[in-house]
């Protein structure tokens, strides 16, 4: 969890100020973790932190909060008693009101302020900014003696779909919504395409696909699931010759069979070949759209799991 600048700047051009609640700390049970936030407007809202009274009852804390004199405010909400809920634990809320001047304030990697805390940051804090800046490591979200520290946001998963038929549909409607997702999404012509994207969903037109391989991260997940089976070889040949960290072939245990033997014959070597993924998904689920949608969803977040991991490893 982090805070997001740039979702937060499309809510405030959209809304005008809006207020900001993440749980804070947690003690015990709780509906969710440190970190989880939502914003506030005068009739609506965006994201939840989880508990249906809870949530209720910060989102009546932050409107008057919108209505009041907007200073700062942190709640410890004991759940049971307060709110009537069976987790059993309690949670720490901060409530903040941002607007386009506070938030073009903002910058670096790391944004600490004090809450209820001393004007200036307290020796626990102090050490946790000098670690960030000399490591780069940024820290979990934690109040620390008054003060709440959060990481800002970066993309954290870079997602290739490539295809935007009824599966390609699917699958960017499930992975667009997570949190640190940045999707490209390609196909051959402009109307292939929703009129409307997310933010995080960028556009990529290519008459011929393969050929934009080279563009993408090369930490980045591909999703290969276009309408043409040359196509989709194009892609499989392009990405081995690019390199990749993870990459899925939509299609049947034959489909995968066929592509290892037209990838052996462009030159890949057999560890090459077998770093493509094929079938994708949980093939359990079923072959409707959203099925293999939920299943692909699943396996991303998986794949993104190794990846953090190894990059954590290896510094």
């Amino acid at each position: 969890m982090s805070f997001d600048r740039d979702h937060i700047a499309r809510m405030i051009a959209e809304y005008g100020p809006v207020a900001r609640v993440v749980v804070a700390r947690v003690e015990g049970s709780a509906p969710r973790e440190v970190g989880a936030a939502m914003l506030v407007w005068t009739d609506g809202q965006d994201g939840t932190i989880g508990g249906g009274a809870l949530e209720l009852q910060a989102t009546q804390t932050a409107r008057a909060l919108l209505a009041g004199d907007r200073a700062a405010r942190l709640d410890l909400i004991p759940l049971g008693p307060a709110v009537g809920q069976c987790c059993g634990g309690a949670v720490s809320l901060v409530t903040e009101v941002f607007t386009k001047d506070r938030l073009n304030d903002l910058h670096g990697d790391l944004f600490a302020r004090p809450i209820n805390g001393p004007a200036d940051p307290p020796l626990p804090v102090q050490r946790l900014l000098a670690t960030a800046r000399s490591t780069g490591q940024m820290p979990a979200p934690q109040l620390i003696q008054g003060w709440m520290v959060e990481p800002f946001a970066a993309p954290r998963s870079h997602v290739w779909i490539w295809g935007a038929g009824h599966v390609g549909r699917a699958i960017m409607g499930v992975l667009a919504p997570l949190p640190g997702m940045q999707i490209t999404w390609v196909d051959t012509a402009a109307d292939r395409f929703p009129a409307q994207m997310p933010d995080n969903v960028d556009r990529l037109i290519a008459p011929n696909p393969a050929q934009v391989a080279h563009y993408a991260p090369r930490q980045a997940q591909h999703l290969i699931l276009t309408y043409s089976h040359p196509i989709d070889l194009a892609i499989c040949d392009a990405l081995l010759r690019h390199d990749f960290a993870f990459a899925g072939l939509i299609g049947s245990r034959t489909k995968h069979a066929r592509f290892r033997h037209r990838l052996a014959q462009l030159g890949h070597g057999p560890h090459q070949i077998a770093r493509l993924t094929c079938p994708i998904g949980n093939p359990d689920l079923g072959k409707h759209p959203q099925a293999i949608a939920i299943g692909v969803a699943a396996q991303i977040l998986q794949q993104e799991q190794v990846i953090t991991a190894r990059r954590d490893a290896t510094g």
